[in-house]
């Protein structure tokens, strides 16, 4: 087997890419502190085509060195808009019926695993700092809290693993 080059790579063009019809989701980062994590969410949300980014309280917003670096040209791809205020946002947005989803271990949480998806509703989904995740107050306005199941010693991925995980299994859900 050979290794492809990106130009053998079928990819959109960042003018198609803002046409293309994007998959139903809005991902809200909730005081993400590493912009090399911000930078990371930015490219799967390019990968897998979502709606917008919200870069809420004391995320950092493009341009940025730290984030370019790891966002690859994503923050030209993917719309993104900044809000301080994160639960005034969730609360806007489930006022226009969008599913809005905390990822975080709370008692009760649905399991990934076991979420079923229904494609003919939109999500938001939010992710919360590298250290105190999803405000407790963010995710008292979010409809529901989704768990990524782990078995190991540690109690957390990181916010972009998180992402990544999350949105792919969305992603492959709402197109099985």
């Amino acid at each position: 087997m050979r290794k492809l080059t990106n130009e053998e790579l079928p990819r959109l063009d960042v003018d198609a890419f803002r046409k293309e019809k994007k998959t139903p989701i809005v991902i809200v980062l909730d005081n993400i502190r590493s912009l090399n994590n911000i930078g990371s969410v930015f490219r799967t949300a390019d990968a897998f085509l979502i709606e917008k980014i919200y870069l809420c309280g004391i995320t950092a917003i493009p341009p940025h060195k730290d984030i370019r670096k790891t966002a690859l040209g994503a923050t030209q791809s993917v719309a993104w808009e900044y809000r301080e205020n994160t639960q005034a946002l969730i609360e806007e947005y489930n006022a226009k019926e969008y599913e809005t989803i905390a990822i975080e271990q709370v008692e009760k949480a649905m399991m990934l695993n076991d979420f079923k998806i229904d494609a003919s509703k939109r999500y938001v989904l939010v992710f919360g700092n590298e250290v105190k995740g999803v405000a407790q107050g963010v995710v008292d306005v979010c409809g529901q809290v989704v768990e990524i199941p782990q078995f190991g010693t540690k109690h957390s991925l990181n916010i972009s693993v998180s992402a990544g995980v999350v949105i792919w299994d969305f992603w492959q859900k709402l197109n099985a």
